[in-house]
């Protein structure tokens, strides 16, 4: 009996473990994500956290300075993932829409943000966090 049972279990978690890399290599952007920017000078590493379900993202980002900021409008497609992140600086609202294609623990692409008027546009590359 303990050997049956044994066998069981050793075929469950192949299941699982092999579930788990199925979603990988599918693309499955769920996870924790991590990178750098540079403004002015000073650099902040960004967290990028996202859940995937049904064609679409939640999640969050923060600078680690407690400013957690829920995504927008998260959209995941064929290997590309859309948001867009809305915060606030000096009582003015802007919102930065980002896009990437996935490419197994990397995302890279770029983002739009409008400020005062003024378009700016970046690239960001996010690796998964381990």
């Amino acid at each position: 009996m303990k050997a049956v049972t044994s066998v069981a279990l050793a075929s469950a978690l192949v299941v699982l473990v092999g579930g788990a890399r199925a979603q990988e290599k599918a693309g499955d952007p769920t996870g924790t994500w991590t990178w750098t920017v540079e403004r002015g000078g000073e650099k902040r590493d960004v967290t990028l956290k996202l859940a995937a379900a049904g064609g679409k993202l939640t999640g969050t980002v923060s600078t680690g300075k407690g400013d957690e900021t829920k995504i927008e409008d998260g959209t995941f497609k064929d290997g590309e993932v859309g948001f867009a992140i809305t915060r606030e600086r000096n009582g003015e609202k802007f919102t930065s829409k980002y896009t990437g294609k996935l490419a197994g623990n990397t995302i890279k692409g770029n983002y739009q943000t409008t400020v005062g008027g003024k378009e700016q546009k970046r690239d960001w590359e996010a690796k998964r966090a381990k």
